[in-house]
């Protein structure tokens, strides 16, 4: 470092270890998490697994599903076609006496297994193959006496999904003709039971309907005749789209039929049905009996139940619907064979086979078309995150293989790992050009420093040598100036030497402060006196601490030199000295010189580093006392800083331990420190 001599720096400005460039900013720092190229690459890795685990998931549920449901439909289509079946052998018979061959028809088209059982014992009925389905001793195997069935074969209590799906077009249209009015009934409308005209009764109602078609005809309309399972003919008048089959049976009056009106005799009960709907009429009041005490009944031919007068209150629409619907039960059940239950399974197998799903054409390109995707996007997010990590890496290596001549800064693109090492190598590249350029400066400061004794000792023994000037003691005393000087600068350089490899040793010793301090400024009184500097120092108590009093005294006195030559005549220069409470010797040398402009603070511990771009050898000396200082003080186990304020002086602090470490650890330490 060199020795100051222009302004000094601002008060409370402090220089202590040398500046680290861009390097401080990552030196020792950790990526944080969120810009942590692991955590980048887990993005990736997650993005592309769970793309997988969405695609296969929806895949599985698709193609499962898929199947399924194409499973589901023809096992649903057997069921209702098996239901419907079972249904109209119900309607047309009376007992299931004869049903075996046609169980067994049913089971031969869809390959199914059919068992019929009575809903009461659980005994069998009817069964298309044996098999460890019905209980009893005869067929070995899980009973089903606890199982669910498939479905109840009743025609006069239709299941409705089954029978929905499973009812023809003419069967809908009697059904709903026989529920008017909105009122739905589960009851078959094949089943017709009392309720049927005689031939001339059909023959009448038919001349009536031809009539009101003609007149419908007439208007405009569009009709036509439709028989009912009983018989009985019925309307049917055409409208719209959308219009509801109870709309085609029994329209509103309107446009529609124009003037035409339809005839009563359609919508009511012939003779020959009277009986069975006065019957109707009583089982309906009798079921309706706890709910009222007096009721009068009306009904039509389409089972349309009305309420005339009702004592003590009128029953609800559900109540009444009920009562009409157990009421045609009753009446109906000896015209249908008693209900049974319908099991529907797959054949006996010889033994427990796996469950496969046959994937259609369609799926397996589906599956092939998803792994695809998911091939393509694991590539591309590969690719991706691949040429992201590789391009910076490249830039680097392109950097680090440049000529020296030629290598240039990495720009920094990212913060992460990558980043962080962009960073450092940009800082390893500026710092070996400022070691580059400190080594040349530090040549051609060599030079000159050694130069001059040199040349000056060279030109008084010439001059001597040729009779130019005289051998006597002020010569003699001028070239031992010189020799002096040039054997310190060499001192200086050793000293360097051997802090930057590793090998400066220091030589501990019990010392008293005190006394090397006295030592000290006596040296330095003969200097400061011819400079009308005042010399002071204050040792509080008697600090005796373990360190080299050689390698001491070399410090503070390089200091105290220092701070005489920048202090013009009239001021001071103090030395203080104490040992502070947290264990550390601390020695301040304190003046009240020029001070240091904030701009060379920096500067001061570089080496051969002047502020008297002259190099005068009236304001310093070879610009190695301060690094040197340093050296020491870190040899030690401490520090320098300094604080200055320009035309305020200079604040020099040195600590160091009392309890220093030992030399080993102090030559590790400095060798750590000083690379």
């Amino acid at each position: 470092m060199a020795e100051p001599t222009g302004a000094r720096a601002g008060a409370g400005s402090a220089a202590g270890a040398e500046p680290t460039g861009d390097a401080s900013a990552t030196g020792g720092a950790r990526v944080p998490l969120r810009h942590s190229l692991v955590l980048r690459l887990l993005g990736a890795s997650v993005l592309v697994t769970v793309c997988a685990v969405v695609a296969t998931a929806w895949l599985t549920v698709e193609s499962t599903t898929r199947a399924i449901e194409q499973e589901q439909g023809r096992s649903l289509a057997d069921d209702v076609s098996i239901y419907d079946t079972l249904i109209t052998y119900a309607v047309e018979h009376r007992d299931w006496s004869g049903v075996a061959p046609t169980v067994d028809e049913l089971a031969a088209r869809t390959g199914r297994r059919i068992v019929l059982l009575d809903p009461v014992t659980r005994g069998p009925v009817a069964e298309s193959a044996p098999g460890p389905a019905l209980p009893g001793p005869a067929l070995p195997g899980p009973s089903l006496r606890d199982a669910r069935p498939s479905a109840t074969v009743d025609p006069l209590d239709l299941d409705p999904a089954l029978a929905g799906a499973a009812a023809t077009v003419t069967s809908q249209v009697a059904n709903v003709a026989a529920t008017a009015a909105g009122q739905e009934s589960n009851i078959d409308a094949r089943v017709v039971g009392p309720y049927r005209p005689t031939d001339d009764e059909r023959a009448m109602l038919r001349e009536a309907a031809e009539e009101y078609l003609t007149c419908v005809g007439r208007d405009g309309g569009t009709a036509e005749i439709v028989e009912l399972p009983s018989g009985r003919p019925t309307v049917e008048i055409g409208s719209p789209a959308g219009a509801s089959t109870a709309d085609l049976i029994r329209p509103a009056p309107g446009p529609d039929t124009g003037v035409c009106a339809k005839p009563e005799v359609l919508e009511e009960p012939t003779r020959g049905e009277m009986g069975p709907f006065e019957e109707l009429l009583d089982l309906t009041r009798t079921c309706l009996s706890p709910v009222v005490d007096q009721i009068d009944l009306t009904v039509s031919a389409e089972f349309t139940v009305e309420v005339v007068r009702a004592l003590p209150r009128v029953p609800s629409d559900a109540q009444l619907r009920a009562c009409v619907e157990e009421s045609r039960r009753s009446q109906l059940r000896p015209y249908v064979a008693p209900p049974v239950l319908l099991f529907v399974t797959d054949p006996a197998a010889a033994g427990p086979e796996p469950t496969t799903v046959n994937l259609s054409t369609g799926n397996l390109l589906r599956i092939a078309g998803v792994a695809g995707l998911v091939l393509l996007l694991t590539v591309a997010v590969t690719v991706g995150v691949g040429m992201r990590l590789v391009r910076p890496l490249r830039a680097l290596t392109e950097a680090a293989r440049a000529p020296v001549d030629r290598q240039h800064r990495v720009p920094v693109t990212t913060r992460d790992e990558i980043g962080y090492l962009a960073t450092a190598l940009n800082d390893l590249a500026q710092r070996r050009d400022q070691l580059e350029q400190q080594r040349r400066a530090m040549v051609s400061d060599v030079a000159h420093e050694l130069r001059t004794p040199l040349t000056n000792i060279r030109a008084w023994l010439e001059a001597a040598q040729d009779g130019l000037a005289p051998v006597d003691p002020r010569t003699l005393t001028l070239l031992t100036e010189e020799a002096t000087l040039l054997q310190h600068v060499i001192d200086d350089l050793r000293d360097l030497a051997a802090a930057d490899a590793g090998t400066f040793t220091l030589h501990p010793e019990p010392t008293f402060v005190g006394d090397v301090l006295t030592q000290v400024v006596e040296a330095n009184q003969g200097a400061a006196t011819a400079a009308g500097v005042a010399l002071r120092l204050a040792v509080h108590g008697d600090p005796e601490v373990t360190v080299d009093p050689v390698r001491l005294r070399q410090l503070v006195g390089n200091l105290v030199g220092n701070a005489v030559r920048h202090t013009p005549a009239g001021g001071s220069v103090t030395v203080d000295c104490a040992v502070r409470g947290d264990g550390w010797l601390t020695v301040e040398v304190v003046d009240t010189g020029v001070g240091i402009a904030a701009d060379d603070l920096p500067k001061l511990f570089d080496r051969f580093w002047r502020a008297d771009a002259s190099r005068s050898r009236a304001t310093g000396g070879s610009g190695l006392g301060l690094p040197i200082a340093r050296q020491l003080a870190r040899a030690h186990g401490g520090d320098i800083t300094v604080a200055s304020e320009p035309g305020r002086g200079t604040h020099v602090t040195v600590r160091i331990p009392a309890q220093p470490p030992s030399t080993r650890h102090t030559s590790r330490l400095l060798d750590a420190r000083t690379r």
